[in-house]
């Protein structure tokens, strides 16, 4: 399993034995605290993300954590702009949510978004029509109205056209002076388009770290995946 980091300066990042697997590295992040960096744990700066078994969505959000599977899930019978809107930050109980409405603030948040996602004109479409690249594009715009720190993107160009894979390049490498972000991917060409650092991961633990052609070039990775 490759594990592919987007640096973004002055931030820098370890990971070690965080999980076996990257949808066990998903689902097992959960609670961070401002402390070196040591085993067992994802730093950011000054902040660690630490592994967890038993985590809730809720509370990965709350401290700023923002996941975005392989799989794109929007809600198709709405339109984008009311996809961003049920994203946005903040108190999510019933009677909050019942009573909310959008502020100016909001308004101007979601249109600011859906110009670094690149939907301005499919504002009003709802979800169901888009397409494939476009929902994923409008899955991380709504991660992003909830003010993530660190994003977390699995395999975000899988089934993409060339076209919307250099858009997607564009956008997660827009993102990076923003956000801390964490793509596993298995293009090597989306890897090397996006990657100033890479960190390649093999049953749990770092293997080799280091730019895309230092780590191609790497013995250890070379045995791992090619098998010589």
């Amino acid at each position: 399993m490759r594990y592919w980091l987007i640096k973004s300066e002055p931030t820098t990042y370890g990971i070690d034995h965080i999980a076996r697997d990257k949808t066990t590295a998903w689902t097992g992040v959960r609670n961070f605290q401002a402390r070196n960096f040591m085993r067992d744990q994802m730093k950011v700066g000054d902040r660690a993300f630490f592994y967890h078994s038993n985590c809730e969505e809720p509370g990965i959000v709350g401290i700023g954590i923002g996941r975005k599977f392989q799989k794109p899930t929007v809600f198709e019978q709405l339109t984008v702009f009311e996809n961003l809107e049920l994203a946005l930050a903040g108190d999510r109980s019933f009677l909050k949510t019942l009573r909310a409405r959008l502020t100016t603030a909001h308004r101007e948040r979601i249109d600011e978004v859906l110009q670094i996602i690149g939907l301005m004109e499919q504002r009003t479409s709802p979800g169901r029509i888009l397409a494939h690249g476009q929902k994923q594009w409008l899955e991380i715009g709504m991660l992003l109205m909830q003010n993530p720190e660190l994003l977390l993107v699995d395999e975000p160009v899988a089934g993409m056209t060339p076209h919307e894979i250099e858009r997607t390049a564009e956008l997660l490498t827009s993102l990076a002076g923003e956000h801390s972000i964490v793509v596993v991917e298995h293009d090597m060409s989306f890897v090397r388009s996006i990657a100033k650092r890479v960190n390649v991961l093999h049953e749990g633990h770092v293997i080799a770290e280091g730019d895309m052609d230092a780590v191609q070039n790497d013995p250890r990775v070379i045995e791992v995946y090619l098998g010589v």
